[in-house]
């Protein structure tokens, strides 16, 4: 399996080889053809003069081109910086300078506005997609004349893998630095907590750029299932690819669990196929979980996690106890507990009110130049919201409540001065 998310793509085509490993707006590809591209992508990020350690910015809504660049920029030992296609052209702008991407890979309508950031900001825009400017490079021209071999630049589990940016509670956004080690155990941990196989096909409308859905195509890779992505969420799309792909799996927020239970033709649609869902990203209401099961015969377990800890970090497990409304157990390696919001070496009990503290190898080191209130020491420690308490620990992360201070924060933060 590797330790390196560039060691993912090669060692699933070299197990599962032309069994489909994504199904995207009509297309399928197999295991060998995402290997391929992703090797000739390589190859062009290389005749550029990308090296290790290099950041390269990943901007552009689902589709198999984001698939394949993802991997394409892990192979050659560049961190990956995904950012949402949701992001404002000046958000972008932030970011990219941030990071200290020496290049940009888009899809071509978010790219263009940022051909004035060439030889300025960036050394290199690369585009897919239709009507790319001049002075711009061609994911497209890779794919079509670049060698299909590539032989991954060796990287260790604990060299930077991917910078991800998350709101902070003032100022700019904040980037994550994950490792390898980090992306590998959140999806290492989907695929054993979801019980994911050969056998599961999975439907994803999730970002990829974010780290729920990037924890979700990992997982996939790793565990040779095939990817049924939804570009942008849709009941009616989703329900009709759930139908017609035979889907085991679907990965959701709760905002999709309660679009499908309202939809008109929820009760009609044939949902037989799936055997288990995930939730994540916010709390879904225990008595949705249990009306989705009751009206489809099917089991939604609910997962915890967040950009500082590269992804899901604790779930509901398939092979379990599945106990809607809560956020399950620790991925394997990592440990939680809840302690006294004013004493952390104070472990509360069952029912007692306090904060999460969560411990283990998927917490994130801080990008030094990023904005925020975060403090990180030589050690790993992160101590959110102006907290630090480490106490000798190792690698430490504090969560408050959503009702506490920091979201107050976020909210003054945009009231007129």
């Amino acid at each position: 399996m590797g330790e390196t998310v560039g060691q993912v793509l090669p060692e699933a085509s070299r197990r599962f080889g032309d069994k489909a490993a994504l199904f995207v707006e009509g297309e399928m590809f197999s295991f060998h053809d995402l290997e391929a591209m992703s090797n000739r992508v390589a190859n062009g990020l290389v005749s550029i003069e990308v090296e290790p350690g290099d950041r390269v910015t990943l901007y552009g809504a689902n589709c198999w081109e984001w698939i394949v660049a993802y991997y394409a920029i892990a192979k050659t030992g560049a961190v990956l910086n995904p950012i949402s296609s949701m992001l404002t052209t000046e958000e972008v702008r932030y970011v990219v300078t941030d990071a200290g991407a020496r290049v940009v890979i888009a899809s071509a309508d978010k790219g263009r506005p940022l051909t004035d950031l060439v030889g300025t900001d960036i050394d290199w825009l690369v585009l897919w997609g239709d009507d790319v400017p001049a002075g711009c490079g061609s994911l497209t021209d890779w794919i079509d004349v670049e060698r299909p071999e590539f032989v991954p630049i060796e990287r260790d589990g604990a060299d930077l893998a991917a910078i991800c940016y998350t709101s902070g509670t003032t100022g700019h956004p904040k980037g994550a630095m994950q490792s390898h080690r980090s992306l590998m155990s959140a999806a290492v941990g989907t695929v054993l907590m979801g019980a994911r196989s050969p056998n599961d096909r999975v439907l994803n409308s999730l970002p990829l750029a974010h780290v729920y859905g990037s924890c979700v195509s990992n997982a996939a890779m790793l565990a040779g299932s095939t990817l049924i992505m939804v570009p942008r969420f849709d009941a009616e799309i989703v329900m009709v690819a759930i139908a017609e792909h035979r889907a085991t799996l679907m990965d959701g927020v709760p905002t999709a669990y309660y679009y499908l239970l309202a939809h008109p033709d929820f009760d009609d649609a044939d949902l037989s196929s799936l055997t288990r869902c995930w939730v994540g990203g916010q709390t879904l209401p225990a008595a949705k979980a249990i009306e989705f099961t009751e009206r489809t015969g099917c089991p939604i377990h609910e997962v915890w996690g967040m950009t500082e800890l590269a992804g899901a970090a604790s779930a509901n497990p398939v092979v379990g106890p599945n106990k809607p409304g809560t956020i399950g157990i620790p991925y394997p390696g990592n440990s939680m507990r809840i302690v006294d919001i004013d004493d952390a070496t104070v472990v509360l009990g069952a029912g007692e009110r306090g904060e999460l503290m969560f411990r283990g190898p998927m917490v994130m080191r801080l990008l030094r130049q990023s904005g925020g209130d975060e403090r990180v020491d030589r050690k790993r420690r992160l101590a959110p919201f102006g907290r630090h308490r480490n106490r000798g620990r190792r690698r430490l992360l504090h969560h408050r409540r959503p009702q506490d201070r920091h979201d107050l924060d976020r909210w003054l933060q945009r009231l007129p001065r």
